[in-house]
């Protein structure tokens, strides 16, 4: 098609944010940061390479996620761990927060509940900030590695991608058979994973993952959850992902209790106020 004669007037039309924020509710880091100093560690799980895990943390309690043997990037899926209905929705929190989440960002739930699930407390990554490339950490803009995709590109039939992990952690936890399961699996935080947008295609990217043994995310539990994690084959992802040739690690999550009264004044943050009429 031949350019308009107004086409440069058209792009240059200063972008308007969709999602002004200024109005969230904003966690009390200070508060959460006490009690984080009087918690002690009251349990520990492992998603080994290529697998995944499950895990639960109680309101009020915090997780952290770290990479203890080497760079390893992981796919996280939390659920309200009395209600699986209540899931978290990368697409809106995207829309709140950007492509990237960092310290004191927030993780929320799928309509109609949308409300914070958890609030990331400590980021040792937050130092790399946007590098030339557009590139960023922990983003929520991709979906997880597939087998659907892998099927459609390639052919294959790949079962220690993302999805198929988290899917059969997910039913070993709750007794579910994987067909129950699956559907509950949605898009993920990709945690530790360096990614971003192509300025000339627009195509999802991923480069090497920046983390190193000793980093960490570490999140409070705003309601009560289970979380599963899956180790992604990708390894550091900075070649490929869905199959066995990257290096991989496992992903160790640790969960901490703080002291009785260390938050005292705090409580979990109700279900959104829409009324639910839809207009009629």
């Amino acid at each position: 098609m031949t350019e308009p004669a107004d086409a440069a007037l058209r792009r240059a039309i200063a972008p308007v944010i969709c999602y002004p924020n200024e109005t969230l509710p904003v966690p009390d880091l200070a508060l959460y940061r006490a009690a984080r100093a009087t918690a002690v560690k009251t349990g520990e799980f492992v998603a080994p390479p290529r697998e995944a895990c499950t895990f639960r943390v109680p309101a009020g309690q915090f997780f952290r996620i770290s990479a203890p043997d080497g760079p390893q990037v992981g796919d996280l899926n939390l659920w309200n761990a009395n209600d699986l209905s209540e899931r978290f929705y990368s697409g809106k929190t995207r829309a709140l927060h950007g492509t990237h989440l960092t310290t004191g960002e927030r993780m929320w739930s799928a309509f109609p509940y949308l409300r914070p699930m958890a609030t990331i407390t400590e980021d040792t990554l937050a130092w790399y900030g946007i590098d030339q490339y557009g590139g960023s950490v922990h983003d929520v803009i991709g979906t997880r590695c597939d087998p659907y995709t892998g099927n459609l590109l390639s052919g294959s039939q790949y079962h220690h991608c993302c999805h198929s992990n988290l899917t059969r952690a997910l039913a070993d936890e709750t007794g579910m058979t994987l067909a129950q399961a699956e559907p509950h699996v949605h898009d993920v935080l990709n945690v530790f994973m360096c990614t971003g947008f192509t300025r000339d295609t627009g195509q999802y990217f991923m480069k090497a993952s920046p983390v190193r043994a000793g980093d960490h995310l570490e999140f409070f539990a705003e309601i009560d959850l289970l979380g599963a994690l899956s180790a992604c084959p990708g390894g550091d992802c900075s070649a490929e992902h869905s199959s066995d040739t990257s290096t991989c690690h496992p992903l160790l999550v640790e969960v901490f209790a703080p002291a009785d009264g260390a938050l005292a004044g705090w409580t979990p943050p109700p279900v959104n106020g829409y009324d639910r009429s839809h207009g009629r």
